[in-house]
C-alpha cells in the first residue's frame, strides 16, 4: 500500500455503484489490491487475499450474503470472519485467524467509498446531488497516466480554458482572467465568482460571460460550479480521484445541473470526455509529476489564486503522495 497518512484516513472513490452487481470485482487503490462485492447488508471491501494461500477474492462468488473464495471455497461473512471450511472435518473449529482484511466502505452519490484507516469521517456534503430537480450524470472511468494533484490542480485552473479548451470553454479573443479571492472560511476553501467569456455557454450560440465559482472538498476531491445570470441556469461538476498506484489515477465525475441541457446521459458524457480528452496529453507530460508546494518552485499569476490555495491546503494537511 502506498504510504500516505492522511489519504488513508479518508474516504477514496473506489468506483461507480454500477460497477458493483452480483459478482465482486477488483479494483487498486493506493496500489492495494482490493475486492468489493455486493450483500443483502449493502457493498463491502475486502484485501483482494484469502490467507489460506494467496488467492484473489474477487474471483469468487457471493453465497448466503458471504464471499467465498474461488480456490478453496472458504466463506467469509462481511465482517470478515471465516465462517466456512470445507476441507475441515465435521466438528473441528475453525482457526481464529482465519479472516479477511477488511475497509470501511460505503456507497454515496452514485459512487463506492473506501477509507484503507478504517477511520469512519464524515463523508463531504455534495448538496446538489440530493436537490429536488437537479439531474445528475455520471462521468468516468478516465484512466490518466498522472498524479491525482496535478489532475485536480488542471481542473482547477481557469485559466487554461480558452487555450486548451477553445470554441468550447472560451475563445482566444477573451484571455484574460480578472482578479478574484479564494476564501478560507472554517473547513471551506473556495473562490469568489470568476466571469468567463464563452462561446456557446447554453446551446443558443450566443456568446456571453457565465460565472464560474470552485471549491476544495477534500486532497482529491473538488467542485466546480458554472452560473448562467441571465438564465439562472446553474451546471456543477464534482471532480473525484481514485490513486491506482505511483503513477495511474482514475477520474469520475458528476455532472449537476440545475435546467435540462436537451442532451441525453450518453451525449452529456460523451462531451466530458471530449474536453477531458483535451486536457490530458497536458497533465500526463508537466513536469515535476510531483505538484510543487514549495510556491517558489513555479511561476504563479494572480489568476493561478485556486491552484496556490490547494498546494497550501495539500501542504497543510501533509498529503505526501503527488506532492513534492
Amino acid at each position: 500500500m502506498l504510504e500516505d497518512k492522511v489519504l488513508q484516513e479518508d474516504w477514496l472513490v473506489a468506483c461507480r455503484s454500477s460497477d458493483v452487481g452480483e459478482k465482486p470485482i477488483q479494483i487498486m487503490l493506493m496500489g492495494e489490491r482490493i475486492a468489493v462485492f455486493r450483500t443483502s447488508e449493502g457493498v463491502h471491501a475486502f484485501k483482494d487475499l484469502c490467507i489460506h494461500r494467496g488467492a484473489a477474492l474477487s474471483l469468487g462468488e457471493v453465497k448466503n450474503d458471504c464471499l467465498v473464495c474461488p480456490y478453496h471455497a472458504w466463506e467469509f461473512n462481511t465482517d470478515g470472519d471465516c465462517v466456512a471450511i470445507p476441507q475441515l472435518p465435521e466438528g473441528r473449529s475453525i482457526p481464529k485467524k482465519a479472516k479477511a482484511i477488511k475497509y470501511a466502505c460505503m456507497e454515496k452519490y452514485g459512487f463506492i467509498w473506501i477509507n484503507l484507516g478504517n477511520n469512519q469521517p464524515e463523508l463531504f456534503s455534495y448538496k446538489q446531488f440530493e436537490t429536488e430537480g437537479y439531474r445528475n450524470v455520471i462521468w468516468g472511468p478516465q484512466e490518466v497516466q498522472a498524479k491525482p494533484p496535478r489532475i485536480v490542480e488542471n481542473f482547477l485552473d481557469v485559466g487554461h480554458l480558452a487555450v486548451v479548451h477553445e470554441g468550447y470553454l472560451g475563445t482566444d479573443s477573451h484571455r484574460e482572467i480578472l482578479d478574484y479571492r479564494v476564501h478560507w472560511e472554517d473547513d471551506r476553501i473556495y473562490t469568489d465568482e470568476i466571469a468567463i467569456f464563452q462561446p456557446d455557454p447554453d446551446g443558443t450560440g450566443v456568446p456571453k460571460y457565465v460565472y464560474y465559482t470552485y471549491e476544495i472538498l477534500r486532497p482529491f476531491t473538488v467542485l466546480f460550479t458554472k452560473i448562467d445570470k441571465e438564465t439562472d441556469q446553474t451546471l456543477t461538476i464534482l471532480l473525484t480521484i481514485r490513486p491506482v498506484d505511483e503513477n495511474k489515477s482514475i477520474a469520475y465525475g458528476i455532472l449537476t445541473y440545475s435546467y435540462d441541457p436537451g442532451l441525453s446521459d450518453e451525449e452529456i458524457v460523451a462531451f466530458q470526455d471530449m474536453i477531458f480528452a483535451q486536457d490530458k496529453p497536458v497533465v500526463e507530460n508537466q513536469k515535476p509529476e510531483e505538484l510543487p508546494l514549495d510556491l517558489q518552485v513555479e511561476l504563479s499569476l494572480v489568476c493561478d489564486r485556486m491552484s496556490i490555495a490547494y498546494r497550501q491546503y495539500l501542504k497543510e494537511i501533509g498529503v505526501l503522495l503527488g506532492t513534492a
